[in-house]
């Protein structure tokens, strides 16, 4: 693989990654919030469900090109744990160390000010993370070959309906 296309391939799947970070730690950080639950709490729940999310929708093209969840299941682990993990950590220590950002409420600006600057610190560390593994044909190098398998079932089902 090229540098060039590597570093493409990098940042998309830290982009896909993102995606399921922001949806599951955003979720996480609403409910918590809005249920009065601690800051460990409310932490947890966004970690717990930035992981739930980000497999949930890495999954989905390789079950949509006829894996079974049991084959399809430690792929995803293997593919996206490493990246997910390195967001997580970098969003966490970012959101903790931004002065009250983690006992503002829903309402408060810095609330909503906080998530964007530590998904993107976030994505600045996973980058490389995904870099390195991809070079090494990990992470989401697992997975391209079941998602042009999906592009091609998809498009065989459009062209017979």
């Amino acid at each position: 693989m090229h540098d060039s296309s590597t570093r493409k391939m990098a940042i998309s799947a830290t982009l896909h990654c993102l995606t399921g970070c922001a949806i599951g730690e955003v979720a996480g950080l609403i409910v918590g919030t809005a249920l009065g639950w601690s800051n460990f709490a409310t932490l947890a729940a966004s970690i717990g469900l930035a992981f739930v999310v980000g497999y949930a929708l890495s999954i989905r093209p390789l079950l949509k090109a006829g894996l079974a969840l049991s084959a399809a299941l430690p792929i995803i682990l293997a593919a996206d744990t490493l990246s997910i993990a390195a967001m997580e950590v970098t969003d966490t220590i970012i959101e903790a160390s931004i002065p009250g950002a983690l006992n503002a409420g829903l309402s408060n600006v810095r609330f909503w000010i906080t998530m964007p600057i530590s998904l993107a610190a976030a994505f600045c560390v996973a980058v490389p993370v995904n870099y390195y593994l991809l070079r090494r044909g990990r992470g989401h190098a697992l997975t391209h070959q079941y998602h042009e398998i999906g592009h091609h079932h998809n498009d065989s089902e459009t062209q017979h309906d």
